[in-house]
């Protein structure tokens, strides 16, 4: 009989919480047959994610996961077989009782942030007790094969191959959002948060040789773009051109679609930890903003990445794209080093594809999660 979960989720950072836990209890659903139920504190990011989603409903199916909203007292069925507490949200005290009480064991899985940090193998898989006896486990996700690995669907690489192997599915997808590419011109992805680098890469991309399409889903950053195109406003679905770089704002879109828009453009500019590891998967060149932390802890995730990413680039390649990220994660003048990025780009590109299939090499998140309750119930 196979196992049933509950996933929480507390959506903390707009859609990144949310965007990964649905991927992954659609992925538990679709290619390993789980019952999942997802327990969502904001319904209405979550519709976001999920345009045929209901934002009041209490209880509601989407594509095969029981979506639940959780708020108020506890008054749900008995836990799950397998509980995973999302990015170290505080489950409800009333259904942590339940799982004491439940008389068979509730494996606990504490679903930590994805991090290339060094300490990170050596932390997955250990156990916390709690103070209701309960055991607590730390499942973190990695790049390594000490970790959890990577949330990537069964068949994401070679869809995405196909895809970006067919230059009509692609012209069909940017239509169908109302993107019209002109020959030659580079095609950018912009998901960000606020950054006062941001207009010095504009004005880069502005007065550059070559055209830019820069795409813009409805967010956070449109606030920046307003203030450097000197409008009041933008709006899903206008562009403003300024030298050779013209600005497009895409309608938020679902996760599917986001992964082809991803896949579609020559470079990425992603967010958060569910854009960024999508944008890796995508095989193009990408530029991450982290999710800035106190004391600037987030830079230690930053470098440890770029040094694992940097490992089999030539050493002009690893400086100009470490450079680049440096500049945008520290909101600073990014011309110059979008310049020196340029001139090392076909490395770049090269790298980016082979850097994502030689990660899909690795078993992905859902699979470890899986082996992982396997073997602890071989041992309980």
């Amino acid at each position: 009989m196979k196992p049933s979960w509950d996933i929480f989720c507390s959506v903390v950072d707009n859609y990144g919480d949310i965007g990964v836990t649905w991927r992954l209890a659609r992925q538990l659903v679709a290619e390993h047959a789980q019952a999942v139920r997802l327990w969502v504190d904001d319904l209405p990011a979550f519709a976001r994610l999920c345009p045929q989603a209901d934002p009041h409903a209490a209880q509601q199916w989407q594509q095969g996961v029981q979506i639940c909203q959780w708020s108020g007292p506890w008054l749900a069925p008995e836990p799950a077989d397998v509980v995973v507490e999302a990015f170290a949200c505080q489950l409800p005290a009333g259904y942590i009782a339940a799982m004491a009480a439940r008389p068979t064991k509730v494996l606990w899985l504490n679903l930590e942030y994805l991090s290339a940090e060094q300490w990170v193998g050596g932390c997955h898989g250990l156990p916390s007790l709690q103070s209701t006896g309960l055991q607590k486990f730390f499942f973190f996700p990695g790049f390594t094969g000490d970790t959890g690995g990577l949330l990537r669907e069964r068949e994401l690489l070679d869809q995405r191959q196909a895809f970006q192997a067919d230059g009509r599915a692609r012209q069909a997808f940017l239509q169908s959002l109302g993107v019209q590419v002109a020959p030659h011109t580079r095609l950018i992805s912009l998901f960000a948060y606020e950054n006062a680098g941001l207009a010095s890469w504009l004005q880069a991309l502005a007065v550059g040789p070559q055209p830019s399409l820069l795409l813009v889903p409805e967010g956070r950053i449109l606030g920046d773009l307003t203030r450097w195109l000197e409008v009041a406003t933008l709006r899903a679905g206008e562009r403003q051109s300024r030298g050779a770089l013209t600005v497009q704002v895409l309608p938020f879109m679902a996760q599917d679609a986001y992964d082809r828009l991803l896949w579609s453009c020559d470079l990425n500019a992603v967010r958060g930890e569910d854009s960024f590891l999508r944008a890796l998967w995508a095989g193009r060149p990408l530029l991450w903003q982290i999710y800035p932390q106190a004391e600037g802890a987030h830079w230690d995730k930053l470098e440890a990445f770029l040094a694992l990413y940097q490992q089999t680039l030539a050493p002009a390649a690893a400086q100009a794209l470490g450079h680049l990220w440096q500049a945008w994660n520290a909101q600073d003048e990014m011309a110059a080093a979008w310049t020196a990025l340029l001139e090392q780009w076909p490395a770049l590109s090269e790298h980016a594809e082979r850097w994502a299939v030689q990660q899909a090499v690795q078993a992905d998140l859902a699979s470890q999660l899986l082996l992982f309750h396997q073997q602890w119930l071989q041992k309980t």
